[in-house]
């Protein structure tokens, strides 16, 4: 892989992947703070005698974090999972193939079977780096895969508690 492809990489898709995640953790943020705002406000009103619309509010409020955390790990999990079969499966082939490229080298008997062994070597280095250079991205692809969920249910609420949801 040359730099300019490693540059154009992280300034690409990769680079698009972190700000959609972060704009999504901006708009999940401000819903929760929204969200939290209000239903503080309604504790403070109900006070110690909260009406059945309250109760029911509330322990939605408690069941709507425990689905979304449960959902969200669960999401985490399975990405990486799959993730990490994936990577795992294409470092090991880089590796075999880094490890046979070392072998050939050092059994090279011409100098011109050594410079093609050495490239092959190279070659097969610069391919384990490239594979692990998808760390970042299977990051971001993880960390999209959590926040999705409590997204969700952040927004969800927002809309719905300020009245912007049609019932």
């Amino acid at each position: 892989m040359s730099s300019s492809s490693s540059v154009a990489r992280l300034s690409g898709p990769l680079m698009q992947q972190w700000f959609d995640l972060a704009l999504k953790t901006h708009e999940m943020l401000l819903s929760s703070g929204l969200v939290i705002g209000m239903r503080t406000e309604r504790m403070a009103r109900a006070g110690l005698a909260p009406s059945a619309d309250d109760l029911a509010e509330f322990q939605l409020m408690g069941q709507e974090k425990l689905d979304a955390a449960s959902e969200s790990g669960f999401a985490m999990a399975r990405q990486w999972h799959s993730s990490h079969f994936s990577l795992a499966n294409r470092v090991l082939q880089q590796w075999l193939r880094s490890t046979t490229a070392f072998f050939s080298l050092a059994g090279s008997i011409t100098p011109a079977q050594a410079a093609a062994h050495g490239d092959a070597f190279v070659q097969s280095a610069a391919d384990t780096v490239d594979a692990a250079g998808e760390l970042p991205e299977i990051a971001a692809r993880i960390a999209r895969q959590g926040l999705t969920p409590i997204h969700a249910a952040a927004t969800s609420n927002a809309r719905r508690l300020s009245g912007l949801e049609e019932s």
